[in-house]
């Protein structure tokens, strides 16, 4: 449990019960939705609702639960209930509902879970809501494991009387829940990367109490706010606010460092806001990280910089970072934890190993524990070491799919051009040995580790439309502790905005229409994402009502058909991600607003999935159509046929919708209808041009005339969806949405248009010679039967058997692990290879045909192999007599589970 500060969370003088009141009577983004304000037809008041709080809990009296005390307070007060405080049960008079709010340590709320037969788990965060009795007196329990684990009990309540119709009822429903944590940290990270676009969120101190309210209450337990990630790298920077960040906070004894230009008073006004930000942070539970992404105070080729640092040499440059991280962590106590890059894109040289312990020598001076992250991208373990030393906790924290968001897996491979193969007699510098940590957890998984691994979700798959689907969040929230790793941060809805100098101001959601601009900030247009990710981070298990409830009040009878249009919708730009990715880094792929990649020139055909050991290529396909055999991985035709389901889903979705919402015109309902039919639309989009691609791919090794005109008018189709996106957002969004200078970061739909037109418009003219027209009877498949065979089967797969295989539930390294698949009986499987690896990313499969005995085939993973620090992954690949394959255990319906097995090493 990370330590909770208990000082006076306002230094503006007022206590801590007036602070307690303001920020509840505060937190009014629960009023932005339909609710209404009065007590539900057929409830009563009677006489109030009695909160008991124990006194002689020590649970009760920590400061985020009497702030979630008055959370819930405000909360039925909206509604029209009045409440009332007692310290103990007999005190309450018989004509009062009673909520007893307590630790699952107190004698009182063990008499309540002891009647119930229930019990709230010893472990961190867990709550527990049961009804049960006291005594003789029938209660409602609000408890908790500890402190955080409390205080979710009562946002609970406050939530359900926020979104029900009928508070009462809501609440008198509720029978046993118990709930615990399934990811030790669930973090959100916001970024400030635009003098311009951020400075007014920074200081609006309304915000902030709604916002962070807003994350305690769908039980995210992190906040991190991040600095200096404007830039890929310290060069070319024009808007250098917060970009090495000390100089705009502090002035540092014994170093003569400004920002150029900064008034001191900026500087001193920006100290005190980052301080009251981190303690209303921690006054609602929450453990504050700041993130510190650059350390450079030289920008190259920046002459035009804003704000240019003044007073450093490289001689002073380490003392300065170490010192200014101390000074800061003093003057700002509520800081939990610290945040670092630190490969060369921080600005410091790869290797500088004299650098980085005067760095994290700085955190340690502080005199009290802080926890250092470390950005994972081409570090060594030797840099972990180092960190480790302050005796501070460390965690590495690794991307989770690249730069960008894909289905809720690790992935099974990573791109082959990614892992290190030295030629000989050549030098390669740290970051090239480790290119391999560009994707994921890399190597950092070791079960002898003595740091966390942290994932982190990048904002360059969904950054502004709207997004929402229960079954991703929940698959994340299984996975994100994939081998004991302590959990992931999300950078949050709107990252990346404004950034590289690209800021304008104006609306961050780049909304055109003011109509449709939430009236509580551009955050509020985002409320489901924070609900879905923070809730089934927390509870992969949550019942579906926790997200529903509050679909039901904004939409009304709608609700349940615009949740699954958001849904289905939601589902498409991560499975792009996933099964074809022309860039790992956010800064050359934008799959929300993507810049076309031309099909002539073999460009389009020759991208890889970012995960090619489970999804093939263009190219990979056509050649396992033309030549075989197939590898039974997941084709471009199958991933087509998905976005066009999803696709159609979620259309379908939306017309019922719209024929049942009240106000169709209603900006809540409007937000979500255009960023789905976009959404949509772009499903439509890349399902077309993947099967032009491939129907081209196929007319270049087959010259089969009629592969170029498939090809083309599949291109036309998805031409046209565009065009629909296009006559969608024009007139609702900018025209010029920045989250870069290059031109395909910003812009909009519109301008994307022409370039795909232009490749139509030379494959539309483009002449195969008769003398390569294919030649009847050359004993070759026609272009046309090898495609519609593929088609046929994409769309309607052979049925394939059930697989029985039970994982080890460990194994002992050194020893073999034996490995045995059982194929149902009346089904003709000619051969089953087992791919096998440790989970360390910069390894390949091994690939072994494993022994046939009847129906079962079996392979031994050799002791040599196992004896490893590292957990074992490995899945199956299925052959049949038809010349067909498959993966097991491979994506189920929603693409949310893990598509191999994985056993650990005995602890």
């Amino acid at each position: 449990m990370t330590h909770l500060n208990r000082s006076n969370p306002n230094p503006g003088g007022e206590t801590r019960r007036d602070f307690i009141k303001k920020t509840a009577a505060a937190a009014s983004f629960v009023a932005t939705t339909n609710v209404l304000s009065l007590p539900a037809s057929g409830q009563s008041n009677a006489g109030g609702i009695a909160l008991v709080l124990d006194a002689t809990d020590p649970l009760v009296q920590q400061p985020p639960v009497e702030w979630a005390v008055e959370q819930l307070r405000e909360a039925l007060r909206a509604r029209g209930f009045a409440t009332q405080s007692f310290a103990q049960l007999d005190q309450v008079p018989t004509d009062r509902e009673i909520i007893l709010v307590g630790g699952r340590g107190s004698g009182l709320v063990g008499q309540v879970l002891e009647s119930a037969g229930a019990a709230v788990p010893d472990m961190p965060e867990a709550l527990g809501l049961v009804r049960g009795k006291a005594g003789t007196r029938s209660v409602l329990l609000a408890c908790g494991s500890d402190v955080r684990g409390l205080v979710y009990s009562l946002l609970e309540l406050a939530d359900r009387a926020t979104y029900s119709e009928a508070p009462l009822a809501a609440l008198g429903r509720i029978e046993r829940i118990i709930e615990q944590s399934a990811n030790p940290i669930r973090s959100i990270a916001r970024l400030f990367t635009s003098e311009v676009e951020d400075k007014p969120w920074f200081y609006d101190k309304a915000f902030w109490r709604r916002y962070l309210t807003m994350l305690a209450t769908q039980r995210f337990n992190r906040f991190n706010l991040t600095l200096g990630l404007g830039y890929n790298a310290p060069s070319n920077v024009p808007d250098s606010y917060f970009y090495f960040p000390y100089p705009f906070l502090l002035a540092v004894p014994g170093h003569n460092v400004s920002a150029g230009g900064l008034p001191d008073e900026e500087r001193d006004r920006n100290l005190a806001m980052l301080r009251w930000i981190g303690e209303e942070t921690v006054a609602r539970g929450l453990h504050f990280q700041l993130a510190l992404w650059t350390q450079a105070y030289h920008f190259i080729d920046s002459p035009d910089v804003n704000y240019p640092i003044v007073g450093l040499t490289p001689e002073t440059h380490g003392a300065y970072c170490r010192d200014a991280l101390t000074a800061l962590l003093k003057a700002c106590p509520a800081i939990n934890g610290v945040t670092f890059r630190s490969h060369s894109e921080s600005g410091i040289p790869q290797g500088s190993y004299d650098f980085w312990p005067m760095v994290f020598d700085g955190v340690a001076r502080c005199g009290r524990r802080v926890e250092i992250d470390i950005h994972s991208k081409g570090i060594e373990h030797k840099l972990l070491g180092m960190a480790l030393q302050t005796g501070m906790p460390v965690n590495v924290s690794p991307k989770y799919w690249a730069e960008h968001m894909g289905l809720p897996y690790h992935q099974t491979e990573i791109q082959e051009g990614e892992r290190f193969k030295p030629v000989p007699g050549k030098t390669y510098s740290i970051e090239q040995q480790r290119s391999f940590t560009r994707y994921g957890y890399a190597d950092y998984l070791r079960e002898d580790r003595s740091y966390g691994v942290l994932y982190r979700v990048w904002p360059g798959t969904q950054r502004f439309l709207l997004w929402g689907d229960p079954a991703t969040a929940a698959g994340y929230g299984r996975l994100a502790h994939f081998c004991g790793s302590v959990g992931l941060e999300l950078c949050e809805p709107l990252s990346f905005k404004g950034r590289m100098g690209s800021g304008m101001a104006g609306d961050r959601n780049g909304y055109a229409d003011a109509s449709l601009r939430p009236a509580g900030g551009d955050w509020e247009k985002h409320l489901i994402t924070y609900r879905l990710w923070g809730r089934l981070l927390y509870n992969p298990n949550a019942d579906p009502d926790s997200w529903s409830r509050y679909f039901r009040t904004e939409f009304g009878p709608a609700a349940r058909d615009c949740e699954a249009a958001l849904a289905g919708a939601s589902r498409v730009l991560p499975l792009i991600t996933t099964a074809h990715l022309p860039s790992a880094s956010n800064n050359g792929y934008w799959p929300e607003i993507v810049s076309n990649m031309p099909i002539l020139g073999n460009r389009f055909a020759a991208v890889s999935a970012i995960d090619p050991g489970l999804f093939s290529s263009i190219n990979e396909f056509a050649d396992e159509l033309v030549k075989g055999p197939r590898s039974g991985k997941y084709s471009p035709l199958e991933v087509a046929n998905w976005l066009t389901a999803l696709a159609d889903g979620a259309d379908a979705h939306l017309a019922k919708a719209y024929s049942l919402i009240a106000a169709p015109a209603s900006p809540a309902f409007q937000r979500l209808a255009i960023d789905v039919a976009i959404q949509s639309g772009t499903g439509r989009f890349f399902a077309q041009k993947l099967r032009a691609g491939l129907a081209y791919a196929l007319y270049q090794r087959l010259n089969d005339r009629t592969m170029l005109e498939q090809a083309v008018n599949y291109y036309r189709a998805a031409r046209d969806n565009w065009k629909k996106i296009v006559q969608t957002a024009t007139g609702v969004y900018q025209p010029d949405l920045t989250y870069g200078p290059e031109r395909h970061l910003r812009g909009n739909w519109a301008d994307r248009l022409p370039v795909i037109e232009k490749d139509l418009a030379a494959m539309e003219k483009l002449e195969p010679p008769a003398a390569v027209a294919m030649a009847e009877g050359d004993g070759r498949p026609s272009g046309t039967a090898l495609l519609a065979a593929a088609l046929a089967s994409a769309a309607a797969p052979a049925p394939h058997p059930r697989c029985e295989h039970l994982p080890s539930i460990s194994f002992r390294p050194g020893e073999p692990v034996a490995v045995e698949v059982a194929i149902e009986a009346g089904f003709n499987v000619t051969r089953a290879r087992l791919h096998y690896r440790h989970v360390n990313q910069g390894e390949e499969h091994h690939v072994v045909d494993m022994a046939a005995q009847g129906n079962r085939y079996q392979h031994a993973i050799p002791g040599d192999y196992t004896k490893s620090p590292y957990a074992l992954m490995y899945y199956f690949e299925l052959h049949d007599g038809n010349g067909q394959a498959w993966l097991e255990p491979g994506l189920n319906a929603d693409l949310a589970n893990q598509p191999y097995f994985l056993v650990r090493p005995v602890r």
